[in-house]
């Protein structure tokens, strides 16, 4: 019997990057107001790596978004050089106020602007979701890290936000929450990569709200709302916004509205 294939090419089901940069660019004042998840998850990764690192001279934050973990990153490793890449111009800026790295580089992690072999870290927290190609970015990972050097990325898998997506379904039949690749695509892609895996897991991380324009006040202040092709672009009536409301509201618990994240978290060794 033939093996199943390995899923190494996905269909383009992830949003025009144009829009993802020119989103988050947006969000670059108000991000760090509503990033709790997003500290949460970078803090965990941190704690993934190991603390010296064997080499740690050059380093690349892929994704820096306002330059929070590069600051991290500077202050645990202190790197000879370090890097701030992020595919968002406004983002850049902002990090670039904050004198988070030694370079700030617009960059697309599927095309590093980086030499082969020329880093011992890449670092990037909650990015990689926006790329289409998963298996390219692995691929650029691995062609400029030095030999031993690690590849720790988290990022987003199907299941995200299921509540949201699950309570939309009851006012229409537009695509109004952002799709990721499910957690058996990254592995499969990790395990071909010809990388060491150190770590690679998927975790459920639960948000709790008192009520929903909470939850969709954070996503347009992070510049993650709905950015995926089929959205529905106009306005949302009051009768619809309160049967999405309703249809939410089933999913309460004591502790509010839950929103769940199923967060990826892999550490990967480029071996020589």
């Amino acid at each position: 019997m033939l093996s199943k294939p390995l899923p190494l090419s996905q269909p383009t089901t992830r949003p025009d990057k144009r829009l993802v940069a020119e989103s988050f660019s947006n969000a670059a004042a108000t991000y760090d107001s509503v990033a709790t998840l997003q500290r949460q998850v970078g803090e965990y990764l941190l704690k993934l790596l190991p603390n010296p690192l064997p080499t740690a001279h050059q380093i690349t934050d892929l994704g820096c978004g306002t330059g929070y973990f590069t600051r991290l990153l500077q202050q645990q490793y202190q790197p000879q050089q370090l890097q701030a890449v992020d595919l968002a111009q406004g983002m850049l800026h902002f990090a670039k106020q904050q004198q988070s790295a030694d370079f700030y580089i617009a960059g697309d992690a599927e095309q590093l602007p980086l030499a082969n072999a020329s880093q011992q870290l890449i670092f990037s927290s909650l990015a990689l979701q926006w790329c289409d190609d998963f298996a390219q970015v692995l691929s650029e990972a691995k062609r400029v890290l030095q030999p031993g050097g690690l590849f720790a990325f988290s990022s987003l898998a199907e299941g995200t936000l299921h509540e949201l997506k699950h309570s939309w379904r009851a006012v229409d039949d537009a695509v109004h929450v952002n799709n990721f690749r499910c957690f058996s695509q990254y592995q499969a892609l990790c395990n071909h990569s010809g990388f060491k895996i150190q770590s690679l897991q998927c975790l459920p991380t639960v948000q709790y709200y008192a009520k929903l324009s909470e939850l969709t006040h954070e996503l347009k202040h992070l510049g993650a709302n709905n950015l995926n092709a089929g959205r529905n672009n106009g306005l949302t009536g009051r009768k619809q916004l309160q049967t999405l409301i309703h249809a939410y509201d089933t999913f309460r618990q004591a502790q509010g509205l839950p929103a769940t994240w199923q967060v990826v978290y892999g550490v990967l060794e480029k071996e020589g």
